[in-house]
């Protein structure tokens, strides 16, 4: 039996149809101009399917409505993917919660009862007391694609102004309430993007653009010239004053205010900072440099008046990273007051007056310890699991409270008393699965030049090595991202049904320093394949599964090594998913704030040899068309995501399917009214990983049984 959608595009007919058995699929015919011929350093490189770059055209609109109708065909057929969803509901339907953060006199956190679209923000008047609403992010839409992005609270405790997303956009709005009564002020601020909310006086500093002067465009066009405003209560967003910016149009700007008179500005270039400091009760004042040279990662970790220093991490001349102070007045580094380990140096928290709460990095998961203000250790926190910690901590008082994290653990959180060196247990959520029955293994192998290379491994308790379980190898590596331990109930239904879900900290992440993070990155981007394909064949050659029974996924720079990486070896995987993945590695630079990418990738424009090593593993340029083999491959990506735009994959998808790679499925899977991944609703993310999860199980030959069932 077939199904069939008929959509005319200019002059084309499409007929897009889908067995639903397991025969070959009829893709949509999708278009090819021919004459789109770019010219990079005398090499020419055809674009034939540069036209789905328009993300608003007729034409993109009904290829987008046909490769859907298509995916919908083709995974309704799966046998078992209603009970997986349900099960996947099931799993996510828990109360979880953020860790408590004190804000005048009053304690704030993030709840969701289990299946709300958005966390809601509760205040309570004691860690004891009871909760009640703050602001409930599923009222502000129907479908739940409203997202809150940000807050920020008053210094006076009057007001919180908070920025929303739509539909997953990186474009916010910011708007203020009234925390006495729940009303909202008429301020109303559109355009901001990557960006904060940092009160001084009657107003705030937030970060945006211009208004785009194509609207229409403005999930895809490049954003240039970043700026830092003022917004004055009560006054017109047209009345906000541009606080700074720079000359070059591909930099990023950003404010943060301390002790209610420090304003820093953060220039960046996507990568590396300075730091400019204004004293705002000074008539007149300018900003200074505290650190300049735009040669290294920095941030201000606090203010330290009473001994008149400003607390700055800096990993110059340190690739782990170090703690430093600068003399107020005079802004001259005086001393370091951590100075660089082993280690990962991943976080420094202000705490009271006299302490510092240092979180350190090693293998992928954190350690903890308290320090005095001049760098004495004085104790190590002892933390309840191997996993991922989340500290709140702050100047004002010596409350100190946590979360642990890990693939087996979802979120539990702890209240630490400094003076004890003593952790108690707060809360925990309750889930409909013994997490007891799982464990994590970290283990470690060797890349094709030698490099180690470690991998965290989630399965039940119990399992024997017989080379035909089904394995998900997960990735990211890029952008100075650690890929440490987590929780995501998305995962559970693979892992009760018997899978392994393997997390790799492949070179380009963060683990282990700048080093680390170079040696993945512009013309060492192969690395980051390398360690992954090792991965796969260290998964295989150790017994664990074999091809047939082998998964790969990853997002966004993840997408892209998933692209890459089913290229040069389509024969190590049974099935692929890359989401949202930046696919078309000699224009991702024209869209949005794809430049900004170029600190790890380098740019097809910058030399000859910069363009043939990109054009080298670039997904959309290398997939084959001799009739090898490759695996089934889901694409997902949004009709929203302004930050890897869709087109990407768009162009991705359909050279797979005008290309000679075997009849196995390629489809994609393009979402409404979502973006980048930040902000989905909830049932949206049960929808897609539904898909994904369904998608590889089939094509692992494997089936899906609910526990009641078992």
């Amino acid at each position: 039996m077939k199904s069939f959608v008929y959509i005319a595009m200019g002059s084309a007919v499409f007929a897009a149809s889908c067995s639903t058995g397991s025969g070959k699929i009829d893709y949509p015919e999708t278009m090819k101009d021919t004459t789109v011929v770019e010219d990079y350093f005398g090499t020419k490189v055809a674009d034939p399917y540069r036209w789905l770059e328009n993300d608003t055209s007729a034409a993109t609109e009904a290829w987008v409505k046909a490769e859907n109708a298509v995916t919908d065909a083709y995974l309704a057929q799966i046998p078992f993917r209603g009970a997986l969803r349900e099960r996947m509901s099931q799993l996510f339907n828990y109360e979880k919660m953020g860790v408590p953060f004190k804000r005048n006199g009053k304690y704030y956190t993030y709840r969701n009862s289990g299946l709300q679209n958005q966390d809601v923000l509760y205040v309570q008047d004691s860690l004891a007391g009871d909760s009640r609403v703050v602001l409930d992010p599923n009222k502000l839409s129907d479908d739940g694609t409203v997202a809150l992005s940000g807050i920020s609270f008053s210094d006076d405790g009057k007001y919180l102004a908070y920025a929303i997303s739509r539909s997953g956009s990186d474009w916010n709005e910011i708007f203020v309430m009234n925390l006495a009564d729940g009303s909202m002020l008429d301020d109303h601020i559109m355009w901001a993007k990557f960006t904060g909310v940092e009160w001084l006086g009657d107003g705030f500093f937030y970060s945006g653009y211009d208004a785009p002067e194509d609207a229409d465009k403005a999930y895809s066009s490049k954003n240039e010239y970043h700026k830092v405003f003022y917004h004055k209560l009560g006054t017109p967003q047209s009345d906000d004053r541009v606080e700074y910016e720079g000359n070059d149009p591909l930099m990023f700007y950003s404010a943060s205010v301390m002790e209610n008179r420090y304003v820093f500005i953060y220039p960046s270039d996507g990568q590396n900072t300075n730091i400019l400091l204004k004293d705002a009760k000074q008539p007149g004042a300018k900003y200074r440099t505290v650190v300049g040279g735009m040669d290294s990662q920095c941030a201000v970790i606090g203010v330290d008046e009473a001994r008149n220093l400003i607390y700055v991490y800096t990993n110059k001349d340190a690739a782990m990273g170090k703690l430093v102070a600068y003399d107020l007045r005079t802004l001259k580094q005086v001393k370091t007051v951590l100075p660089e380990k082993e280690e990962l140096l991943v976080g420094v928290q202000q705490s009271g007056k006299d302490n510092l709460i240092v979180e350190y990095e090693k293998d992928a998961y954190n350690r903890a310890y308290v320090y005095d203000c001049d760098g004495k250790m004085l104790n190590e926190i002892e933390l309840p699991v191997m996993g991922s910690a989340l500290f709140v901590a702050s100047s004002k008082d010596d409350e100190v409270m946590y979360s642990m994290k890990s693939f087996t653990v979802p979120g539990f959180i702890y209240a630490y008393d400094k003076k004890t060196n003593v952790s108690t247990e707060y809360w925990r959520p309750t889930l409909d699965i013994n997490l007891d029955d799982y464990v994590t293994e970290q283990v470690s192998f060797q890349s094709k030049d030698g490099t180690t290379v470690r991998m965290f491994l989630t399965h039940k308790k119990g399992l024997e090595r017989n080379g035909k379980t089904p394995v998900l190898l997960y990735g990211y590596g890029g952008f100075n991202i650690s890929l440490t331990p987590s929780f995501n109930p998305r995962n559970l239904p693979f892992l009760e049904n018997g899978g392994i879900f393997a997390s790799v900290n492949l070179r380009g992440g963060a683990e282990y320093g700048e080093q680390w993070h170079q040696a993945g990155t512009k013309m060492n981007k192969q690395n980051v394949f390398d360690d992954f394909i090792a991965a796969a064949e260290y998964l295989i050659k150790e017994g664990y599964t074999c091809p047939e029974k082998l998964a790969c996924n990853g997002g966004s720079n993840g997408g892209l090594l998933i692209g890459a990486v089913v290229n040069q070896r389509p024969d190590l995987f049974a099935a692929a998913v890359p989401q949202v993945g930046v696919m078309d590695m000699l224009r991702y630079h024209q869209f949005t704030i794809g430049w900004n990418w170029a600190s790890d990738y380098g740019r097809s424009d910058d030399s000859k040899e910069m363009f043939e090593y990109l054009r080298g593993y670039s997904p959309l340029h290398n997939v084959k068309n001799d009739g090898t083999v490759y695996p089934a491959i889901l694409v997902t990506t949004a009709d929203h995501d302004d930050r890897v735009v869709p087109a990407h994959s768009f162009k991705y998808a359909a050279t797979l399917q005008a290309s000679n790679i075997g009849d196995k499925p390629h489809l994609i899977r393009i979402d409404s009214k979502a973006g980048h991944g930040g902000g989905k609703p909830v049932s949206k993310v049960i929808d897609e990983y539904s898909d994904i999860y369904s998608f590889i199980l089939y094509n692992m030959g494997e089936e899906y049984v609910a526990p009641a069932a078992k």
